[in-house]
């Protein structure tokens, strides 16, 4: 994490968006009166999951930033849901269905990892100051 100066180094924000982009992608073929409902929501949520990790990286404080991962891995279980509902819909084949999905749990599986990370930095004592 010492290479991390932006939310653009961190990988699991860069999986997190070509996912984003792979949900647009497989939408642009969902039906018409999806367009409101179904469609809408995926796209929402996949963005919210990118935006969410970019937020917390941004903000002044380790609690904070564990916060915004919080919200963008309740995010990503969300847009398992809608994946599995598009899939028994068969708006997204199975194959499809199964690619995506295992692209998300992998992002999940890098923001509970992130998460954990930062709660053992929170958790080490601050070394007493040292005297010159």
């Amino acid at each position: 994490m010492n290479d991390v100066r932006t939310f653009h180094d961190l990988v699991v924000w860069r999986k997190a968006f070509e996912l984003c982009l792979d949900v647009y992608r497989i939408t642009a073929n969902f039906p018409g009166h999806e367009k409101y409902g179904l469609t809408s929501e995926l796209r929402k949520t996949a963005r919210s999951v990118t935006y969410n990790i970019a937020e917390g990286h941004r903000r002044w404080s380790t609690l904070e930033y564990i916060r915004f991962l919080d919200i963008a891995h309740g995010s990503a279980a969300e847009l398992e849901t809608q994946l599995f509902l598009s899939r028994a819909l068969s708006y997204v084949d199975e194959q499809g269905a199964e690619v995506l999905i295992q692209r998300l749990l992998e992002v999940e599986r890098m923001l509970a990892g992130l998460k954990q990370s930062l709660r053992r930095r929170l958790s080490r004592p601050t070394p007493p100051p040292t005297n010159p």
